[in-house]
């Protein structure tokens, strides 16, 4: 299990981007982290991590499996960033070096993780094009000759490289089209049940949310104000922010 557990997060210019934060993601569940631009959604995601700017103050706890990720030194956390967590980033090209072909990219990563020969991890990164339903040829091309779409199915697919047991995703189909977006969407939900993993997805759509999460978190104003099963989220919200949200989607419903 994944556990976030009281984590706060404080910028260098003193902002307070997460407060308290609670949060636990079970193997094989997807748990989506939903509010407004602003709300503190991607600082926790990155917070959890690891992974924010020099100079911003972090507390709490990040338990893998029972251990305390947080409290690593800087070489471990690296190797369970890949090996037992793993992270898609907001923007397909956000994740990819633009000089490099893909294949380079995949190798380099599972040479330095997993210590593995070339050949071995050439042919790897070709298995996990096909996972997530792109030709093997794909490894040739650099990331500008690809679609968005495709992007974001490879940076998806160097996420899976290392076989991690969770999977972090933030805001994974900004910027695609709708039919795009839901194929992605449709991907993450296979590719979950059928390596087990568990999920956490950071979105400001709430409607996407419901289409995919087993549970829904509500960030506002930093704080995770309610967390529950979807469809109680969706149909019985118990906060007023949770419930101002509800209220919108279903106006745009009618209204389209």
């Amino acid at each position: 299990m994944m556990e976030i557990s009281h984590l706060s997060v404080t910028y260098p210019n003193g902002i307070k981007a997460v407060t308290d934060a609670n949060l636990m993601l079970s193997p094989g569940e997807i748990v989506a982290l939903v509010g407004e631009s602003g709300s503190g959604k991607s600082s926790l995601l990155y917070a959890s991590l690891a992974l924010l700017p020099r100079g911003s103050k972090t507390s709490g706890e990040v338990f893998l499996d029972g251990m305390n990720f947080l409290s690593l030194p800087h070489d471990r956390k690296r190797q369970f960033r890949w090996k037992k967590v793993s992270l898609v980033l907001q923007g397909s090209m956000n994740s990819f070096t633009p000089v490099l072909a893909m294949e380079r990219q995949f190798v380099e990563a599972m040479q330095e993780h997993l210590n593995m020969k070339e050949t071995d991890a050439a042919a790897r990164a070709g298995e996990l094009l096909e996972e997530v339903g792109l030709d093997r040829k794909f490894l040739r091309r650099f990331p500008h000759e690809m679609s968005g779409g495709q992007k974001q199915r490879c940076a998806i697919a160097m996420a899976l490289c290392c076989s991690p047991d969770y999977l972090l995703a933030d805001e994974p189909t900004t910027a695609l089209d709708v039919i795009t977006q839901a194929e992605i969407i449709d991907l993450l939900k296979r590719i979950v049940k059928a390596r087990n993993m568990g999920m956490l997805m950071v979105t400001h759509d709430l409607a996407l949310a419901a289409s995919i999460a087993n549970k829904i978190s509500v960030m506002h104003r930093s704080r995770i104000v309610e967390t529950a099963e979807r469809d109680r989220i969706i149909n019985d919200p118990k906060h007023p922010h949770t419930a101002s949200l509800i209220r919108s989607l279903r106006t745009m419903e009618e209204e389209h």
